[in-house]
C-alpha cells in the first residue's frame, strides 16, 4: 500500500473518524456515491467529516477546447463571468443576497477543458443551493447591454494580464506549436476575438444553449451530506433541464515534423525567460505513457534533480527551472520554463536542459529514486484532502478529463506500475528535436 509513514497515519486517522471510511488500495480515501439523472446529468456525493459545511461544485466540461468556430474564441471564459448575471427568479442582486444569507463563498474558474462553478456554504442550506444553482444553469438571462458590458470587462482583464510575460509566452507558444487544434488559443481567447466580442450577442446565446446542458455537466457535493438526500434534491431541481443535441468535432493536431522557434521582445525590464515545449500525450487513466511522463517530470525537474542542482544551486545560472506535462483531454505540451540570470547564458541553459532530457533516454532512473517519487506524489495528494473544498476541487480535475471521479484511483494505481524502462521509452518517443518548440522572451534593447 502507501510507503510513507505520514500518509499511512493520515489514512488511519480517516479510518478511525467513523464518518467516511477509506477505500482499500485507493489513493482517494472516501466513498464516491454517484448517479445519473434521466436527462444525462451526473450527480456525485461524497460524505466528508466537516460538520455543517459542504462544497458544491458544478463542472461544465466545456473550455476553450470547445471553441471550434473561427473568430469565436473566449466564450467559455466569458460565461464564467455571465453566469453571475442572474435569472428572472433570482436577478443578480437577489442571487448575491441569497448567497450572503447562507454565508456562501462563491466563485468560478475556466481552463482549456472545463468551466467550474464552486460554492462553500452551510450544509443546512443545501436545498437553497440546489435551487439557485439549477435555476441559473437552466434559466440564465441577460440583455444585450449586459453582454456588451461584460465583454468589455473581459477586454480589460486581458489588457491587465498582458503585462505578465508568462501570458504572452503562453499565447506565442500555442500559436507556434499548434496549427489545427483549438489549444492554439488561450482560455481567454485571441485578442482580435475579444475585441469583436461585443458584436457577438446572438452567438453567445447559441454557445450557452449548446454547452450548458445536463449531459455536459456534473454536480459534485462534498461534506456533511447524505448521498440519498443529495440525489433526491438533484432530481427535484434538475430533472426539468433538457438534454442537448450538439456534437463536438475538435480538429486534431497532426504530428510535428520540424523544430519551431519564436522570440518575444519585451519592453519592460525583465530577465530572459526560456520556454521549451514538446508535444506530449493526453491525460489517460489507462495508458502508461501518461503516467510515465508525469514521473519523468519529477525525475528531471524537481528540486531534488541533478538539473535543478546544476542550474539553480551550484552554478546559479537561473532563478528557476521547472517542467511538466499539463493535463488535457487531448494531446498537449510538455513545457519547460526557466528564467536565466544572464542573457549570455541562454544557450548554455538550453543545452543543459537538452542534455538532461537526453540522459533519461539511456540512463534509467534508479528503482529507489523512482519509488521515492511515487511515494511523494501520493503523500502530497493525500495531504491536500483536508476540507470539502480541496477534496471537491481535486476531483473536479478528473471529472473534467474523463467524466469519472474514479479516474483518480486508476491514475495513482498506474503510477505504481511505471518502470524505469517506461520512462526511458517515453523520453525517446517525445523528446526529439522535430517535436520541439522553443520560445525565448528577452528584454528589448534600448537604442541610444
Amino acid at each position: 500500500m502507501m510507503k510513507t509513514a505520514g500518509l499511512t497515519l493520515l489514512i488511519l486517522l480517516v479510518a478511525c473518524s467513523g464518518f467516511s471510511r477509506p477505500e482499500e488500495n485507493k489513493i482517494f480515501p472516501y466513498k464516491i456515491h454517484q448517479t445519473t439523472l434521466e436527462n444525462g446529468l451526473k450527480v456525485i456525493a461524497i460524505p466528508f467529516d466537516s460538520p455543517g459545511i459542504v462544497a458544491y461544485y458544478t463542472i461544465v466540461r466545456t473550455g476553450s477546447r470547445n471553441e471550434v468556430e473561427p473568430g469565436k474564441s473566449g466564450f467559455a471564459h466569458f460565461f464564467e463571468h455571465m453566469m453571475f448575471r442572474g435569472t428572472e427568479r433570482y436577478p443578480k442582486d437577489k442571487f448575491n443576497a441569497m448567497l450572503k444569507s447562507i454565508g456562501a463563498d462563491n466563485n468560478a474558474y475556466t481552463s482549456d477543458d472545463q468551466t467550474v462553478y464552486h460554492t462553500v456554504a452551510s450544509a443546512a442550506a443545501l436545498e437553497t443551493m440546489m435551487d439557485i444553482e439549477s435555476d441559473r444553469f437552466m434559466n440564465l438571462k441577460y440583455t444585450e447591454e449586459d453582454f456588451k458590458t461584460e465583454s468589455g470587462a473581459i477586454l480589460g482583464e486581458y489588457n491587465k494580464s498582458s503585462s505578465n510575460p508568462f501570458q504572452t509566452i503562453d499565447e506565442k507558444m500555442r500559436e507556434i506549436a499548434f496549427g489545427e487544434h483549438t489549444y492554439r488559443h488561450t482560455t481567454i481567447g485571441f485578442i482580435k476575438d475579444i475585441e469583436d466580442m461585443p458584436n457577438q450577442y446572438q452567438y453567445s446565446l447559441t454557445f450557452f444553449d449548446r454547452w450548458y446542458r445536463p449531459e455536459n455537466c456534473v454536480v459534485l457535493v462534498v461534506g456533511d451530506v447524505q448521498p440519498d438526500n443529495v440525489f433526491a434534491l438533484a432530481k427535484k431541481y434538475y430533472s426539468a433541464w433538457k438534454h442537448g443535441t450538439y456534437k463536438l468535432d475538435v480538429p486534431q493536431e497532426p504530428p510535428q515534423t520540424a523544430e519551431k522557434t519564436g522570440t518575444i521582445p519585451w519592453k519592460a525590464k525583465t530577465l530572459p525567460i526560456l520556454t521549451i515545449a514538446y508535444h506530449g500525450p493526453a491525460f489517460s487513466d489507462k495508458d502508461i505513457e501518461y503516467a510515465a511522463m508525469e514521473l519523468l517530470s519529477q525525475c528531471v525537474f524537481s528540486e531534488t534533480s541533478d538539473l535543478y542542482h546544476n542550474l539553480v544551486v551550484d552554478k546559479q545560472l537561473v532563478e528557476f527551472v521547472q517542467g511538466g506535462n499539463e493535463d488535457h483531454r487531448d494531446p498537449y505540451l510538455f513545457s519547460i520554463f526557466s528564467r536565466v540570470k544572464d542573457p549570455n547564458n541562454i544557450a548554455l541553459v538550453r543545452d543543459a536542459i537538452y542534455a538532461a532530457l537526453e540522459d533519461t533516454k539511456s540512463n534509467p532512473v534508479t528503482a529507489e529514486r523512482l519509488e521515492g517519487i511515487k511515494a511523494h506524489l501520493k503523500y502530497q495528494y493525500a495531504m491536500s484532502l483536508n476540507s470539502p473544498d480541496p477534496v471537491a476541487n481535486s476531483l473536479a480535475t478528473y471529472i473534467e478529463l474523463t467524466g469519472d471521479p474514479e479516474s483518480v484511483n486508476r491514475v495513482y494505481a498506474m503510477f505504481d506500475r511505471v518502470t524505469p524502462q517506461d520512462i526511458m521509452s517515453v523520453a525517446k518517443k517525445y523528446f526529439t528535436p522535430q517535436n520541439r518548440t522553443v520560445v525565448t522572451l528577452q528584454q528589448q534593447e534600448v537604442k541610444q
